[in-house]
């Protein structure tokens, strides 16, 4: 297995064929905002997206991006879209995804990442502490878990 950038894969149409087959309502988001051109309009010029792949199969995928789904405020940089395919869970493959987010973290002297979500107990596995709850941009109430890189 093995952590790949979208951007950087020559087999962007493959790899997008692939996050359509999730069963999540934010992939499908996620889905259409790569494939309409305007991820980085949405979440910032600097964003990622993170396939942690097994030969030509997607196992998860992440973004690691300047904004997610609270807006607006401060809090920068985000790991977003988190999924892992429902064949692959119970084996902390986020926590692979998690630590390629801290090594381009830690290249970049960013010393937390943020992580909005309505899950309890799953960030928390990898070292994530609670922050806050916040409202996300459709007012609904999620919760801030933050990600201390380097320390």
């Amino acid at each position: 297995m093995r952590v790949i950038s979208y951007f950087d894969s020559r087999r962007k149409d493959h790899w997008l064929n692939e996050i359509r087959r999730s069963d999540w309502g934010a992939a499908e988001f996620l889905y259409q905002l790569l494939s309409g051109g305007s991820f980085f309009d949405a979440v910032g010029q600097n964003s990622r997206v993170l396939l942690l792949t097994d030969g030509d199969e997607l196992i998860s995928f992440c973004t690691y991006a300047e904004k997610d789904d609270i807006q607006p405020t401060d809090l920068t940089p985000w790991m977003g879209f988190v999924y892992t395919f429902p064949e692959h869970r119970g084996h902390r493959y986020v926590g692979l995804l998690l630590e390629e987010i801290e090594r381009i973290a830690g290249e970049e002297g960013v010393s937390e990442v943020f992580i909005s979500t309505n899950h309890t107990g799953l960030y928390e596995k990898y070292g994530c502490e609670f922050k806050t709850e916040m409202k996300d941009m459709h007012g609904d109430p999620t919760r801030v878990y933050v990600k201390r890189i380097g320390g």
